[in-house]
């Protein structure tokens, strides 16, 4: 990944932005929600409330003396009526809070605007809003902002590329929530003293472009960039390369070239905190796929369950046979609609039996499509070969590792294969091998 033209390699993939002129709708709170301990990656939460207590909105209910954590709140007043642990579907655990609500959502006492003084202080704040990465990665947000080497950073770019089909939630908090994007971005470069903000969007928005364009008009250090309406956009390595023309190395921090990136909807919840003093309760969610009746972007307790959604949005049109939590190029199937909203749910779509077929994969014709599609020129063809043979060791001499998992490789294929998902398979090998 040493030289490049003057784009990374990237696929043509049908947009199917339908729901990005629907305004957010507000949903009531469900009767019951199931709150996660486990919505970041790092160290789940320990419950703080115990079954029989009564709880309010905003009231903290999970905690981690872990570094790599982030507080977990109530999205709903109402007593606590169970601690239940499940079997998730990546094969571990998690802890669900269940709280049967009592319809008022009455407001803890003391939730006021933080007061910072210091970087330390700002840093603090966001980790006490409750924010981590909300464009899928689920990393916490004041570990994002606060690298080691935070001296040497002086450029920080916020993704509102959006460049998955479907998805359009940061597109409506991009108009709906202007202001208090612009205010996260204040806030930003106020503490951690950035000197270039750019906000990367993807063509197909110029609604968004424009207005951000001119709420930031009268703030030196930001630039709004308009990026091609192309996938994966949205990649952390790729749009470092697109905004700034750096090469960020697979497994670096952006921090180690000078970057730090986040989600435009992550930098809307700070700013809407730094408000209100309201921590992470709720969020914008696109519902949409062929299987929906009202499909558009909802702003849903944190907690609620699918089917709940669905009952709200009136319902099936079509028996779901996929339900894909994120978007069609990397989300990930669920079992069930019995599947709860965490922090970074930004979409939950729904394909009914025409639209979730299957086709079985034929034998590969060697067109080298998957190779010329992968932005980092991998080579995915040859990583299929090398697993089928168990040979783990060529498995990382071939840089399987550096694959994101975007799914460009499988989505070209004309042989139909699995590739993406032969790749994660790979990288599992590699680390049960031990290399």
């Amino acid at each position: 990944m040493s030289l490049f033209s003057k784009h990374l390699s990237s696929i043509k993939v049908p947009h199917h932005k339908d729901t990005a002129g629907m305004a957010s709708v507000p949903m009531p709170v469900p009767e019951k929600v199931y709150i996660s301990m486990s919505q970041n990656i790092g160290r789940p939460c320990q419950p703080l409330v115990k079954k029989g207590d009564h709880v309010l909105v905003g009231q903290l209910i999970g905690d981690s003396d872990a570094p790599v954590s982030a507080p977990v709140y109530a999205s709903a007043s109402g007593e606590v009526i169970g601690i239940e642990t499940e079997r998730s579907a990546l094969g571990g655990t998690d802890t669900y809070v269940i709280i049967q609500t009592d319809g008022e959502q009455t407001y803890v006492e003391g939730l006021e605007p933080p007061v910072c003084e210091s970087r330390e202080d700002f840093i603090a704040a966001v980790r006490a809003s409750g924010v981590v990465g909300l464009g899928g990665a689920s990393f916490p947000t004041h570990i994002k902002l606060n690298p080691a080497n935070l001296d040497e950073v002086d450029t920080f770019i916020i993704n509102g590329a959006e460049c998955e089909p479907f998805i359009t939630s940061d597109h409506r908090n991009m108009l709906e929530h202007t202001d208090d994007i612009i205010a996260g971005i204040r806030l930003l470069i106020q503490y951690l003293d950035i000197k270039h903000v750019y906000i990367g969007i993807e063509g197909n928005k110029p609604d968004a472009i424009e207005a951000l364009r001119n709420a930031s008009a009268d703030i030196p250090e930001v630039e709004v960039k308009e990026l091609r309406s192309t996938y994966p956009q949205g990649a952390e390595r790729v749009l470092v390369y697109e905004v700034t023309g750096k090469t960020l190395n697979a497994g670096a921090l952006p921090a180690s070239v000078g970057c730090i990136l986040s989600n435009v909807t992550t930098v809307m919840v700070i700013g809407q905190y730094f408000r209100t003093g309201i921590p992470m309760v709720s969020r914008n969610v696109t519902i949409a796929g062929s299987a929906v009746t009202n499909p558009g972007n909802y702003v849903i307790p944190l907690g609620t369950k699918y089917c709940d959604i669905i009952e709200f949005t009136g319902g099936y049109k079509n028996p779901p046979r996929k339900i894909i939590a994120g978007g069609p190029m990397m989300g990930k199937a669920q079992s069930s609609d019995g599947s709860v909203t965490v922090k970074n749910t930004g979409s939950v779509l729904f394909f009914d039996e025409e639209n979730a077929w299957d086709l079985d994969p034929t034998p590969c014709i060697n067109c080298g499509r998957c190779h010329r599609a992968c932005p980092f020129g991998l080579m995915p063809k040859e990583y299929a070969k090398a697993y089928k043979a168990g040979d783990a060791q060529r498995l990382k001499d071939l840089k399987v590792l550096e694959c994101m998992n975007c799914g460009s490789c499988s989505y070209v294929c004309p042989a139909r294969k699995p590739l993406a998902f032969i790749n994660t398979l790979a990288k599992t090998m590699i680390k049960e091998a031990g290399l």
